[in-house]
């Protein structure tokens, strides 16, 4: 798993943006955050990251440049 989240960070800037678009965000992220230990916000986020958290996603993207809700 930790090659995953050195798989995801190492990605460039625009890619991860596109990642968390409604589509992909609930699965990619949600997978992230389980990697990083959240076993409980992922699973939030695969389920509910389709429908609206993926704008929080895209907000820590934009303003910090990583992802930083729930992780």
């Amino acid at each position: 798993m930790k090659e995953y989240v050195k798989f995801i960070d190492g990605l460039p800037f625009i890619i991860r943006l596109i990642l968390a678009l409604p589509a992909l965000d609930g699965i990619v992220y949600g997978l992230y955050r389980i990697a990083k230990g959240r076993i409980i916000a992922g699973l939030i986020w695969i389920f509910v990251g389709t429908v609206i958290t993926w704008i929080l996603d895209i907000y820590s993207l934009l303003t910090e440049g990583k992802v930083t809700f729930f992780v």
